[in-house]
C-alpha cells in the first residue's frame, strides 16, 4: 500500500503513516519544497485520507554549495515545504537537517484515524472504471526543459517542439507537480471510490500493476486513454525508448490518483472535481476499465493520446502569475 496502517490499542484507531524523499527536478527552490511535500501526503490522500496530524521535514544541504548559495536556496525550499504542509491542513514540527554531497528534501506524514477515515486499496470489481486525476509527462517535460541549454540533446527533439512550447510544458508538470491531490481524495468517499493508488516513480502502468496485485477479486485494469501534458507524447516519441511515456512506464513525480470508481459515479466525479469551490487547476479523465482478469494491468496496443493544454505559468513564490487553467471534459 502506499502508507502503513497500524492498528492502535486504544479505540479502534490506527496510526497511518507515509514517507518519502525526492532530489531537486525543477529550477524553482520554493516549487520545490511544494512538490517534495504534495508527494509526501499524496500517499495518504491515495487512501483517501483527508487530514493529516502531523508532518516531520528531511533536508539535505549539500556540501557543495557555498554559504551564499545555501542562504538562498535552503529557505525557499523550506517555506515551499511548509506552506504546501499548511494549504493540506497540518504543519512540520520536526525533521532532521544533514549535510551531504546532494541536496534532498522529503518528509514523513502521520495522522490517526478511525476505519471510516480511509479507504483501503482492494476492493475494485469488473465493471469499474479507472479516473487519473492529473496528466502524465512531468519526467518528460523538466528533461526537455533541462535540455534547451543543451544542444546536442535539443537537437532530437526541435523537430518536434517548439521551445516555447517546452517551457509551456515544464511550467504545466512543475504546476501539477506541486498541486495536492486532497480534493480528489475527499471525492473518493463521496462516489464511493472501491481502490485507488497515485502515481509517481513507476509510471502510470507500474503502479496500475501494483494495484490490481493487491485487490481480492479477480479482476484485470485495461488503459485506453493517457492524458499527457501537450506535445510531451512527441517529445518521448522522438527520444525512442528513453522514457517510455506512451508504454506507461515513464516516471512522474508528484502525479495523479489513479481511482477504481463504480462506473454510474465516474462521470459525475470528473465533473465535480472541476467545481470552483475546489479552486481552480483540478481535472480529471475516465482511463480505462477493470474486467475480469487475473490482477494484471496493460495498455491497450493503440491508446488515445489525451493532449493537456497548459493553463498558463506556475505560480513561484517570486511571482505573481494566477493561472487559468483550460480543463479538459471527461472521456465517458
Amino acid at each position: 500500500m502506499d502508507c502503513s496502517v497500524t492498528p492502535l490499542r486504544h479505540g479502534g484507531l490506527s496510526l497511518v503513516q507515509t514517507t518519502d524523499f525526492f532530489y531537486p527536478l525543477v529550477e524553482d527552490p520554493y516549487m520545490m519544497g511544494r512538490i517534495a511535500c504534495a508527494n509526501v501526503l499524496s500517499d495518504l490522500y491515495a487512501m483517501g485520507i483527508t487530514e493529516c496530524d502531523n508532518m516531520l521535514m528531511l533536508l539535505s544541504v549539500s556540501q557543495r554549495m557555498s554559504e551564499k548559495e545555501r542562504e538562498r536556496v535552503m529557505p525557499l525550499m523550506v517555506r515551499g515545504f511548509r506552506d504546501a504542509a499548511e494549504e493540506g491542513g497540518t504543519s512540520v514540527t520536526g525533521g532532521q537537517t544533514v549535510i551531504n554531497p546532494w541536496i534532498i528534501i522529503g518528509g514523513v506524514a502521520t495522522v490517526v484515524c478511525q476505519p471510516n477515515d480511509f479507504i483501503m486499496p482492494d476492493n475494485a470489481v469488473p465493471g469499474d472504471v479507472l479516473v487519473l486525476t492529473k496528466p502524465l509527462g512531468t519526467q518528460v517535460a523538466v528533461n526537455a526543459h533541462q535540455w534547451l541549454d543543451m544542444p546536442d540533446k535539443w537537437n532530437k527533439i526541435k523537430l518536434v517542439v517548439s521551445k516555447e512550447e517546452v517551457e509551456m510544458a515544464y511550467q504545466e508538470a512543475m504546476f501539477n507537480m506541486a498541486m495536492l491531490n486532497r480534493t480528489a481524495a475527499g471525492l473518493m468517499h463521496t462516489f464511493n471510490a472501491h481502490a485507488a493508488t497515485d502515481i509517481t516513480g513507476f509510471g502510470i502502468l507500474g503502479h496500475a500493476q501494483n494495484l490490481a496485485r493487491r485487490q481480492h477479486n479477480e479482476v484485470a485494469f485495461v488503459i485506453h486513454n493517457l492524458p499527457i501534458i501537450a506535445k510531451m507524447a512527441a517529445v518521448s516519441k522522438a527520444c525512442g525508448v528513453l522514457f517510455g511515456l506512451l508504454q506507461g512506464t515513464s516516471a512522474e513525480t508528484s502525479g495523479g490518483l489513479l481511482i477504481c470508481l463504480p462506473r454510474e459515479q465516474a462521470a459525475r466525479f470528473c465533473a465535480e472535481i472541476k467545481s470552483p469551490r475546489y479552486g481552480e487547476g483540478h481535472q480529471a479523465w475516465i482511463i480505462g476499465i477493470v474486467e475480469k482478469g487475473n490482477r494484471s494491468a496493460r495498455i491497450i496496443d493503440k491508446p488515445r493520446i489525451i493532449e493537456v493544454a497548459p493553463r498558463g505559468a506556475a505560480c513561484s513564490q517570486d511571482s505573481n502569475t494566477n493561472p487559468s487553467p483550460e480543463i479538459q471534459p471527461p472521456l465517458s
